[in-house]
C-alpha cells in the first residue's frame, strides 16, 4: 500500500480524492458522530 493504492490515505492526497481513507473537513465530522454512535449502539 502506498501512493498508487486508491484506497489508502497516500494514494488518495496522490489523486487528489476523496473517500473514507481522506473525508473532505466537511464529512469528517459526520463520520466521527457516525463512529461514535455506532460504538454505543455496539455495546
Amino acid at each position: 500500500m502506498g501512493r498508487g493504492d486508491k484506497k489508502s490515505k497516500k494514494g488518495k492526497i496522490q489523486r487528489g480524492s476523496n473517500g473514507k481513507a481522506r473525508p473532505t473537513t466537511k464529512n469528517a465530522a459526520k463520520l466521527k458522530k457516525r463512529a461514535a454512535a455506532a460504538a454505543v449502539a455496539a455495546s
